[in-house]
């Protein structure tokens, strides 16, 4: 079954639009699972806007967004085979492939928005987009996806111990999965797009995401409340696989990276218009926003990052991480 989904999936790339070399230049194409109104797909549209003007046309993207050709795993496994040319994931998603990505998914690894930009801006977080590479996948750029929150169906969570016994949805992630464990709750990987229905049918009690999802999915609708502890701050990655890469000329990866970081900037100006507005939204729609201390969910989950010292590489990454909160956000 796999063979014949990347087989079909590989059929509609070709029939959407042959192949890379077209006529007036070359097209890469890229494919995600968000909607068209979320704020990283504006961003990748931008870039591609920016691609155009930049290369004079002759380097354009063409996008496939809402899961058109498979899921962000799916869309990772087409990279490797070299049947698509870029996508985007979270970066949770790859932890498989980088064990050097799976510290950004860490609790309190960042400690608000500047922190994150400071991260990914500097040397450390370029150098770190590569680290995947063999495994035939190349991070260009992060994009903004905020900071992850809990929000459950039945009762506030004000304190860890409100999560003690409750079943919470979470991405297929090593250290997601002990996050919520460590806070008491029990673990639920489901996909996202079977979310909706688990939480009406009872399959989960809750789950974590930051608020533009959790408004976009509609997931409001059934959780009536959304406690700001704001765990993690896992960043969006826009991927190429490396044979893609590797079919530019200088030139060509030259273009490419400047259209991409200049979409950092727009897009991280889109996300913190769409957080306020999503949270504005939620909150009409009748949703109890919680900010709870933090205090007690830091602690609580503290051994998680101390239970790196016996990986002297990963330990540095944390505390290269850690040092560079800004002073107002340590």
């Amino acid at each position: 079954m796999k063979n014949l989904w990347i087989y079909g999936c590989c059929l509609l790339v070709l029939l959407a639009g042959g192949c890379a070399e077209e006529a007036g230049g070359k097209v890469l194409r890229l494919a995600h699972g968000l909607d068209t109104s979320h704020p990283v797909h504006r961003g990748m549209v931008f870039m591609a806007e920016r691609l155009a003007e930049l290369s004079g046309g002759e380097l354009t993207i063409s996008i496939y967004p809402n899961n058109q050709l498979g899921t962000e795993r799916q869309c990772l496994e087409l990279l490797q085979i070299g049947s698509l040319d870029m996508t985007k994931v979270s970066a949770a998603v790859l932890e498989n492939f980088s064990p050097e990505i799976a510290v950004l998914s860490l609790p309190y690894i960042f400690r608000g928005r500047e922190h994150v930009y400071k991260f990914q801006d500097s040397p450390l977080g370029r150098e770190m987009l590569t680290t995947s590479e063999q495994y035939r996948l190349r991070g260009l750029v992060y994009f903004d996806a905020g900071q992850r929150s809990f929000y459950t169906k039945d009762h506030p969570v004000n304190v860890p111990d409100d999560l003690k016994g409750e079943k919470i949805r979470v991405q297929l992630s090593a250290t997601a999965i002990a996050m919520v464990k460590s806070l008491g709750g029990s673990p639920t990987p489901i996909s996202y797009g079977e979310l909706y229905t688990a939480l009406q049918q009872g399959v989960v009690d809750g789950a974590e995401n930051n608020p533009p999802s959790f408004y976009t999915s509609r997931h409001y609708e059934v959780c009536k409340y959304y406690t700001l502890d704001e765990h993690t701050a896992v960043p969006d990655v826009l991927m190429i696989g490396t044979e893609a890469f590797a079919r530019l000329s200088d030139r060509e990866q030259t273009w490419l990276q400047a259209a991409a970081d200049e979409a950092v900037t727009y897009q991280r100006q889109l996300w913190q218009e769409a957080e306020q507005e999503a949270l504005d939204a939620v909150e009409a729609e009748g949703v109890q926003i919680i900010r709870p201390d933090k205090g007690p969910f830091i602690e609580q989950t503290a051994p998680i990052l101390e239970g790196y010292r016996d990986q002297p590489r990963l330990y540095s990454l944390i505390e290269q991480i850690i040092a560079m909160a800004p002073e107002n956000e340590g």
